[in-house]
């Protein structure tokens, strides 16, 4: 199920990705902008933005799309099939060049994220998840690709994986004190802090973008809980690889996040656990 999205949305992101890195290794190229909110655009993000976008409204035109960095249609709000993007999640690691930023893309069916593809373009590592399908993490040949791209006579191909995908599982670590925590680098909440305290959790990582998220899913981390707002785009991608690796993904009030909203804030915070006991108040 979802073969075509799929494929699609995992090409789009390596190759957006791919975009992303030629302005990120000559640091004299990046182009740093002020968005109305105060938040960073560069011009990686215009541009893997625009590689995305190409790939989904041709392949999938009667899918609407809403991107962080595109022009909001809210036509979309009647559309019950709507992809959620963030070109480059992580602007602020981008332009630290710290290697913490990620290409998110989501497909949400009636509100609910049913599949996801998070690429890291520093690393190649490519992981995607699907409803009904599972959680999975690949790794990308970036020169194999880059060779590919070049001189490509088809619009789709193979990509070149390194070994087989390994299916992501969480981890089944309920012992409080044992749980391994991530929480943000460049968004630091009083309120994290408060928890690792009263529960006496002193395994903590700090990262950036939505590899939080990712590391959950995959079993290196155990819980993240993310109290400061975030928008539709930072977590559609996270949460359905999360949920199909089995975790446990909710609002703060322990509320379903839902996608495609008239309002894209997620002004409520949320958590992703590995297991319903590690849900910290």
């Amino acid at each position: 199920m979802w073969e075509k999205e799929l494929k699609v949305c995992r090409q789009a992101a390596v190759e957006a990705g791919l975009a992303i890195m030629e302005i990120y290794e000559k640091a004299d190229d990046i182009e740093i902008e002020k968005k109305g909110d105060g938040s960073p655009l560069t011009n990686a993000d215009k541009a893997s933005h625009g590689i995305i976008a190409d790939y989904l409204t041709k392949q999938f035109p009667e899918y609407a799309l809403l991107s962080e960095e595109g022009v909001d249609d809210k036509e979309r709000l009647s559309n019950p099939m709507c992809f959620v993007v963030d070109p480059l999640d992580g602007t602020k690691e981008f332009i630290k060049r710290n290697g913490q930023f990620t290409v998110n893309i989501a497909l949400a069916k009636d509100h609910r994220s049913i599949m996801g593809v998070i690429y890291v373009p520093v690393t190649g590592e490519l992981y995607w998840a699907a409803e009904g399908v599972g959680s999975f993490l690949e790794k990308i040949d970036i020169e194999k690709e880059k060779e590919l791209l070049n001189n490509k006579t088809e619009e789709f191909y193979e990509l070149p994986v390194i070994g087989a995908a390994e299916k992501l599982q969480v981890s089944d670590q309920t012992e409080v004190t044992k749980l391994r925590a991530v929480g943000s680098s460049s968004h630091a909440s009083p309120a994290m802090q408060e928890l690792l305290d009263k529960y006496h959790i002193t395994k903590m990582v700090q990262m950036g973008s939505s590899l939080k998220g990712c590391l959950v899913a995959k079993g290196d981390a155990d819980i993240y809980f993310r109290h400061n707002p975030t928008m539709e785009w930072d977590t559609a991608a996270m949460q359905c690889i999360a949920e199909q690796a089995g975790a446990i993904f909710r609002q703060m009030d322990d509320s379903e996040m839902l996608y495609n909203r008239e309002d894209s804030l997620n002004a409520k915070g949320f958590y992703v656990i590995n297991r319903m006991e590690n849900r910290l108040r």
